[in-house]
């Protein structure tokens, strides 16, 4: 029976390092004993989970020596203990209490408010005087939102409205684009002058039924006068669910006009 030879089990960061530092404890060379790889160790991801070098170092036969001690680790650390290194603890934050949501009727409030302020502003910068007053209009099918009404009141306005309300129309325009850029969302507005646009459409619906009363005698399609895209869309709604006409629109704008189609011979 052989005698079991004396054996090593050193760590170290590296192989090579480990190797080295149990020939040291031994006093021994390369060519003296086995060398067994147990493990390559890793360095890990930036630290973590890293592990050391690990190998086993046999004694050839005839090659021990009668050390006066018992081979041990010299006084320095060999094995450094390795212990991923926990963050260090962050202070208790409470919990940030949320904003409570608006409400629907605050924001409608705030885009009331909001239009009335971009006409009130573009009124002044045009050296004009009046009041002006803001409402939601009732929504039709193809609105998602309310529509904002907005109506001007005052003395001499018909500056305001210009040759077929193109001077009104171009108000409108600016302030949507003002007030949808302050909202952050598309908003319907519609602005008035003295209830001149109320009494448009009521003349246009009246009109429209007219001509489509007309329509359905002759058999023949009544062709209206050229109207803007809001004008014209007053005519489609109001004759949507007439009985024995369809409408239509053509031409090219500014002449773009709402043709009435009966449907039955």
């Amino acid at each position: 029976m052989q005698p079991q030879r004396p054996t090593l089990e050193v760590m170290a960061t590296t192989v090579d390092e480990a190797i080295r530092n149990g020939l040291s404890d031994l006093g021994l060379t390369e060519n003296d004993v086995e060398i067994e790889v147990l493990d390559e160790g890793s360095r890990g991801l930036f630290g973590l989970g890293s592990r050391l070098a690990r190998v086993r170092l046999t004694v050839k036969t005839g090659q021990e020596k009668a050390p006066q001690q018992p081979p041990r680790l010299p006084a320095r650390e060999r094995i450094p203990a390795v212990f991923p290194i926990a963050p260090p603890a962050k202070p208790a934050v409470p919990p940030k209490k949320e904003a409570p949501k608006p409400k629907a009727t605050d924001i409608s409030q705030a885009a009331l408010a909001e239009a009335q302020d971009v006409i009130e502003n573009l009124l002044e910068k045009m050296g004009i005087t009046a009041s002006v007053s803001a409402r939601f209009g009732e929504a039709d099918e193809d609105q998602k939102r309310l529509p904002v009404l907005i109506n001007i009141q005052g003395n001499d306005l018909g500056i305001l409205i210009g040759k077929k309300a193109e001077t009104l129309n171009a108000l409108q325009y600016v302030a949507s684009l003002i007030l949808n850029k302050r909202l952050g969302h598309s908003t319907t507005l519609v602005v008035d002058v003295q209830g001149y646009r109320e009494r448009r459409q009521q003349q246009i619906r009246q009109l429209a039924r007219r001509m489509a009363d007309q329509a359905v005698k002759t058999g023949r399609k009544q062709v209206l006068e050229p109207m803007s895209a809001s004008e014209r869309r007053i005519v489609h709604m109001e004759l949507r669910n007439y009985a024995g006409v369809r409408t239509e629109s053509i031409g090219e704008e500014p002449h773009r006009k709402v043709t009435i189609i009966p449907t039955q011979p």
